[in-house]
């Protein structure tokens, strides 16, 4: 059994090369259980430590630190000397115990919610997930406890740092699960629907052999989010998507689909009476706030329709039209849909009418072209990156394996042949 002090001396010396942090990390390992032994003392150790200079060895002791129940007082305590270590130690050093480093955040992650204080985890999880990860496209376990924190203190903007990342590396389907979820939320909540969308049907479409709690859930505010942003919900879901999601995602979210449907008819009364009779069960779902949403769009839908048929109308046959209650409110809808761009009209103070307009985007202004530009490099960058991951599938012996026996169930006069030559 090791001394905690010969163990900072030993930091204190393995600290300078690579070489010597790989030696030390070894070290460490094999001393393990004097730190299991030793783990109510270490505390008091850390102040011998530098988390710059030695953040391998202060790794380790704060691991020890954070095991078992943590208590307010204790997270007190942990919860700035966990943020400045995060913000401050080498990368190169904590990824070789990178376990022991997302223990610790996670952990870190729990005190900061323990305080009821989430806003003090966003920064240092965000510099946590950037030290660990071998680049942007991975995705980290600390990438949804990142965002749950982001969601939870309302720093929505923060998180689409990350959701900005375009991912291509997971290691575990449940982060996977849980960082779609949390930035479909997130994105949710900063009005971006479209994107939200993409993550909430990542999560609804993934592979899953059962049916999970996040999928549901994920499920009905793809419903929600598809009518404000699309005005409409269709329940088939792709060919792709898992036969375990096929089968019981709608027998779960029975009362979303009805939400759907009522939407659908465009009554605005029927859709009242429905949400009123099913408040307790939206409540209980913490998807109210999302109901009363689609309420609001259902209004923008009608007004859209509008602009379909007529190229004036006036403020008073809108609010008839859309069963709104006043011309002043028909107005309030209309000017808050042309400052979105959801639609192109003008409004004649004077008498009332309004003018629709056709779109004005003539798709050939430098903004216009900048963003088709960088939409090309990135289903370049995609391509690039698929046909790697098709060349390593394509060198896998456990799927040329499968395809191997797959392919003695069949016999080769099943196929067509393939021309050889072909006649021009």
């Amino acid at each position: 059994m090791q001394s905690v002090e010969s163990l900072v001396t030993q930091i204190q010396g393995l600290s300078s090369t690579a070489a010597d942090v790989a030696a030390l990390n070894n070290y460490l390992r094999a001393a393990e259980d004097s730190l299991r032994s030793d783990s109510t003392r270490l505390l008091s150790f850390l102040d011998q430590l530098d988390p710059t200079i030695h953040s391998l060895g202060y790794l380790y002791f704060l691991e020890r630190c954070v095991c078992g129940s943590i208590t307010k007082e204790r997270a007190s305590t942990l919860v700035p000397i966990i943020a400045r270590f995060i913000v401050s130690c080498a990368a190169e050093q904590i990824r070789l115990a990178s376990d022991k480093f997302i223990t610790v955040c996670k952990r870190f992650k729990d005190m900061v919610m323990l305080l009821e204080a989430p806003i003090r985890g966003v920064g240092p999880m965000l510099t946590s997930i950037r030290k660990i990860q071998p680049s942007i496209e991975h995705l980290t376990t600390l990438h949804p406890e990142f965002l749950q924190l982001c969601l939870l203190s309302k720093c929505y903007k923060t998180g689409l740092s990350v959701l900005e990342d375009d991912i291509y590396e997971i290691n575990l389907p449940r982060d996977f699960f849980l960082y779609c979820y949390y930035g479909g939320m997130i994105l949710i909540g900063q009005k971006q629907f479209r994107k939200a969308l993409e993550l909430l049907h990542n999560v609804v479409t993934a592979p899953m052999s059962s049916i999970n709690a996040i999928a549901v859930e994920a499920y009905k505010k793809y419903i929600l989010v598809s009518l404000m942003h699309h005005g409409q919900f269709s329940t088939n879901l792709p060919k792709y998507t898992s036969s375990a999601a096929q089968r019981n995602l709608k027998n779960f979210c029975q009362t979303y689909i009805e939400l759907a449907n009522t939407y659908n008819n465009g009554k605005f009364s029927e859709l009242e009476t429905f949400i009123q009779t099913n408040r307790e069960k939206f409540e209980s779902d913490n998807n109210l706030g999302l109901v009363k949403q689609v309420v609001s769009s259902m209004y923008k839908r009608n007004i859209q329709r509008l602009t379909q048929t007529y190229l004036t109308l006036s403020l008073q046959d809108i609010a008839n039209s859309v069963q709104l209650s006043s011309p002043k409110e028909a107005e309030m809808h209309v000017l808050q849909m042309i400052q979105n761009g959801e639609i192109d009209a003008t409004i004649n103070q004077k008498d009332g009418m309004v003018r629709f307009l056709e779109d004005p985007e003539k798709y050939k202004t430098c903004e216009m072209i900048e963003h088709v530009d960088s939409s090309i490099h990135r289903i370049m960058a995609l391509s690039k990156k698929l046909n790697t991951i098709d060349e390593l599938l394509s060198c896998d012996p456990l799927y040329l394996g499968k395809v191997g026996r797959d392919r003695q169930r069949f016999d080769f006069d099943d196929f067509d042949t393939v021309p050889q030559k072909f006649n021009m």
